[in-house]
């Protein structure tokens, strides 16, 4: 059981009487400064050695360890009863009090999984994010939504396997928009027998096992068995499918060589640390994700190294998957490596290698890992340090398992109706992504119609993404109250699309900035933020910004119409006989006071065309 010492008198502290009474047993000990506030948490096989080397001059200290030790005004240590939980303890103290001399993970969310319930009938493709308490099977993890959702929608193209709602499958009558686009074979109204779907599942569980050529052999004999059954149109659909599958083995560069395993690199770039880790499973890349620890100045990357993965496998509750090889840019210092691969095993169940020195394939994804690690650290160097606060603001408002990396904002703009545009503006971890703005000119609904005018838009932009297997935001973001966040979650839930959490944003009784209202995902309940939220100013400027390109679209879709000749209306008239009649009568007004006869004279009008223009012109039926 653990037992901590007390503390002793910060006014007559004296740290070589005070390191002379510490056990020689194992344990952790936190550093408190002149305010009693916990500047640093480590661990030690003995207590006794370890702290009291914080103070001898002649250990050739770092300066960051010597501002430290001349800090400290106090000494507090629990004792373990082993090794491995000093080490769980320290993590645990360390993101708990993010201590400002320790290196601190910002990061204790749970990561998202595929969950497959195998014993329904018609099993389906489940995002899922907590507890793998399930009697199904979990594949992951993956280092985001957007990746769980990417992989979906690539098993829906390839096995035609569904990813609905349970609620929303018992209670079809016809099938859906997933089978007219080809991504599900529709067993909700059984245009499919349980064990065609059964095989297609059968496929899409090897997939993510990683033995998709297992996969490729399978369809492969199929094939030749349909065609020598003169199937030929099975046979077809099968080589398509072969195809396909073929084509993603070479895009997402999986290998036969197999293996679960997590590759981590560290970079430094002007004192900023950034860790990578990518998650292969079966050989097959589910992913990466950067880490930006806070207090990496004047860290060692080994160090960085050592807490970030002490704090992300061991810390905390979230329940992380281990894999029996982690892969590491650089060596550990043998000690520290010794105490984190018993932690790991000990947690694991089996044993953990942590694996500097690698060859071949491995050595690839340690060198891919690396050079992202060195590209984001320096992003992130030149990146404004603001706009990130904001973002993480937002995360713990909206209390998202992550910073979210792509937020979309809709609004739409008329007058009185007239030439409606819809605006969607795209904000990313850099800020805003002009080059991915879009508009889109309303067609077909009535006049000053908001809720129709903000539908069709949403159809039309996540319909094409959809589609197209684009990135889709964490955050949808719509200018308007509850009826407009509706339309957003029908349009979603129509779509099969989740994991967007959707926000309205409705102006204030007095429609100053501030006063904001936050409809949220629920469609219901509102929240506001205090004015001076950096989560609310973020907010205000996407929204603001979708305002600003929504108008100028508009106003530019409002003049091309006004000035457009009410000629071009006229079915059968082109550019050459419409610049006749303007010559012949002296512009527009001339020819709105014509007569039928009168437009019978320009040369090459008929008759017929005569009386279409003149309707056309005077609004008759």
């Amino acid at each position: 059981m653990n037992s901590e010492l007390p503390a002793t008198d910060e006014e007559s502290f004296d740290p070589r009487e005070r390191c002379r009474r510490l056990p020689g047993a194992p344990g952790v000990y936190r550093m408190l400064d002149a305010e009693r506030a916990v500047i640093y948490v480590g661990k030690a096989r003995d207590l006794r050695k370890r702290v009291s080397s914080y103070f001898n001059r002649n250990q050739g200290h770092s300066p960051k360890v010597r501002a430290m030790a001349d800090q400290v005004r106090d000494i507090e240590v629990v004792v373990t009863r082993n090794e491995t939980e000093a080490l769980i303890l320290e993590s645990n103290l360390i993101k708990e009090l993010k201590p400002r001399y320790n290196v601190v993970l910002r990061d204790d969310k749970s990561y998202p999984y595929i969950y497959i319930n195998i014993a329904d009938k018609f099993p389906r493709l489940a995002f899922h994010r907590g507890a793998r308490v399930g009697n199904g099977r979990y594949f992951g993890p993956y280092p985001n939504a957007g990746a769980v959702r990417a992989t979906i929608n690539l098993l829906q193209k390839l096995f035609m396997v569904r990813q609905c709602e349970d609620t929303y499958f018992r209670n079809r009558s016809r099938p859906c928009l997933q089978y007219q686009i080809k991504r599900c074979t529709a067993p909700c109204v059984g245009l499919v027998s349980p064990e065609a779907y059964r095989a297609d599942m059968e496929n899409a569980l090897l997939f993510l096992s990683g033995r998709s050529h297992e996969v490729v052999s399978a369809l492969v004999s199929a094939m030749q068995a349909s065609a020598e059954k003169l199937e030929f149109e099975q046979a077809a659909r099968l080589r398509d499918q072969i195809t396909k599958l073929q084509r993603v083995q070479a895009e997402q560069h999986i290998t036969a060589e197999g293996g679960d395993y997590d590759v981590i690199a560290c970079a430094m770039h002007e004192g900023i640390g950034c860790i990578q880790i990518f998650f292969i499973r079966g050989g097959r890349n589910l992913g990466n994700k950067p880490f930006f620890p806070a207090h990496t100045s004047g860290a060692a990357t080994g160090e960085i190294l050592t807490a970030f993965i002490a704090q992300f496998y061991l810390a905390g509750t979230a329940d992380r998957d281990l894999p029996p090889d982690i892969l590491l840019s650089e060596p550990l210092e043998e000690e520290e490596a010794e105490w984190l691969a018993a932690a790991l095993a000990d947690k694991r169940r089996g044993v953990v290698r942590l694996r500097p020195n690698v060859r071949a394939e491995r050595a690839k994804w340690l060198e891919m890992a690396l050079r992202n690690a060195e590209l984001a650290a320096r992003d992130r160097a030149t990146t404004d340090s603001g706009h990130q606060r904001r973002l993480e603001s937002l995360r713990d408002f909206l209390e998202l398992p992550e910073v979210p990396a792509r937020i979309e904002c809709f609004d739409v703009s008329h007058t009185r109706g007239e030439a409606p545009v819809a605006s969607c503006v795209v904000f990313g971890e850099e800020g805003a992504r002009k080059s991915e703005y879009r508009k889109f000119n309303i067609e077909g609904v009535t006049g000053g119609d908001d809720y129709a005018a903000m539908r069709q838009a949403l159809e039309r932009r996540y319909g094409r993404l959809q589609r197209e297997d684009a990135v889709m935001p964490d955050i949808l973001l719509v200018d308007g109250g509850k009826g407009q966040v509706a339309q957003a979650l029908e349009v979603l839930k129509a779509l099969q699309i989740d994991e967007i959490q959707v926000v309205g944003v409705a102006k204030g009784t007095a429609r100053k900035p501030g006063l904001e209202t936050l409809i949220m995902h629920d469609g219901e309940s509102e929240k506001t933020l205090p004015r001076e939220s950096p989560a609310l100013l973020l907010i205000q400027q996407i929204r603001d910004e979708a305002h600003r390109f929504a108008i100028t679209a508009h106003r530019k879709a409002r003049g091309k119409a006004r000035n457009r000749s009410a000629l071009e209306e006229v079915p059968g008239i082109g550019a050459k006989r419409r610049r006749a009649v303007l010559q012949h009568f002296g512009g527009l007004q001339g020819v709105s006071r014509a007569s039928v006869d009168d437009l019978r004279k320009v040369p090459g009008i008929s008759a017929q065309l005569a009386q279409s223009i003149y309707d056309v012109l005077h609004g008759a039926p």
